[in-house]
């Protein structure tokens, strides 16, 4: 197969990249430089290759509190990247199913975050704008595939973790974050704090599963949103106490800053559909290894991944 890849560079961009290569596809990335998603004109030097597949990972956001920082900022940029992406589907890559990430930020956190839900309601007010802009990518891709029979996947992560992850200067998502901090708490006898109370619920996917899962999706999905998570949470408090066994961290250490940004309080997918399409090839490694080989990565990058 032909396949575009979208935000390449990204964490969950660079596996997918290697994973579709190791399979014998004919992959095709390219860096912001190359073609700037927000200039309508971006990818147009790619017009005379009919692609099978497009898979559109690029977004503008970071992990924390990026979303609340620079609502305005996403919205225009986001929105722009989004509609250029469709409009170049549309009008020279028909014949291509467009693969798209969602986010679990768009669903409203008093629902149950099943895939029925994640247009309705109102999203975290901190998350908001980004997650407003999935949504309108959801509409979009909805609204081709009525008017031009064109076909899409769309799949929903929990939040992805493992080696690997980037090391540009970024916020991380927290469980790197916790990652860094307890290492940090144990190699330099610094002090680690984390945001909230420690009773947040997160959902965490191994990077390599995540990869998987879609992997088996791709031939069972069309015009459809899928959830791609464990479907298993644990409060933040617990991963630290994970963390802090693995690394020889006393976590009772730690300390919680009520006055800091915690977003939503509980975070984890109904994975029903995706199980009942994929069954026993469903991948999920158990939470102490994926942690493990994290922490180990984390120890080899040393300073580039800040500890």
């Amino acid at each position: 197969m032909k396949i575009l890849i979208t935000g390449s560079s990204g964490f969950v961009g660079q596996f997918l990249t290697k994973h579709l290569k190791s399979s014998g596809h004919e992959v095709i990335t390219f860096t912001s430089e190359e073609a700037d998603l927000r200039d309508g004109e971006s990818l147009n030097k790619y017009s005379s290759i009919k692609f099978d597949k497009i898979f559109h990972l690029a977004a503008w956001t970071q992990a924390g509190d990026f979303c609340l920082l620079h609502p305005g900022e996403q919205w225009v940029i986001n929105q722009k990247i989004n509609t250029n992406v469709l409009e170049w589907w549309r009008d020279q890559q028909q014949q291509a199913t467009l693969i798209s990430m969602g986010t679990s930020c768009s669903y409203d956190p008093t629902f149950a975050l099943s895939e029925e839900n994640y247009l309705k309601g109102v999203p975290e007010q901190s998350l908001y704008t980004y997650a407003m802009t999935k949504r309108m990518l959801q509409v979009g891709l909805q609204s081709f595939s009525n008017q031009y029979s064109m076909h899409y996947q769309t799949y929903i992560p929990s939040t992805i973790y493992g080696p690997g992850y980037h090391t540009d200067g970024r916020q991380m998502h927290f469980i790197f974050d916790l990652i860094r901090k307890i290492i940090r708490g144990k190699r330099y006898n610094e002090r680690v704090v984390l945001w909230g109370d420690g009773e947040q619920r997160r959902e965490l996917i191994f990077i390599n599963d995540f990869i998987k899962n879609l992997d088996s999706l791709s031939t069972e999905v069309k015009n459809d949103l899928i959830n791609v998570g464990s479907g298993v949470d644990y409060t933040i408090k617990q991963f630290a106490e994970m963390i802090s066994s693995i690394v020889g961290y006393d976590h009772s250490d730690i300390v919680y800053d009520l006055n800091k940004y915690i977003g939503v309080r509980n975070k984890r997918l109904e994975i029903n559909k995706m199980k009942s399409l994929i069954g026993k090839k469903f991948q999920d490694i158990p939470i102490e290894i994926g942690l493990r080989e994290t922490i180990e990565w984390f120890e080899q990058m040393g300073e580039r991944a800040g500890v």
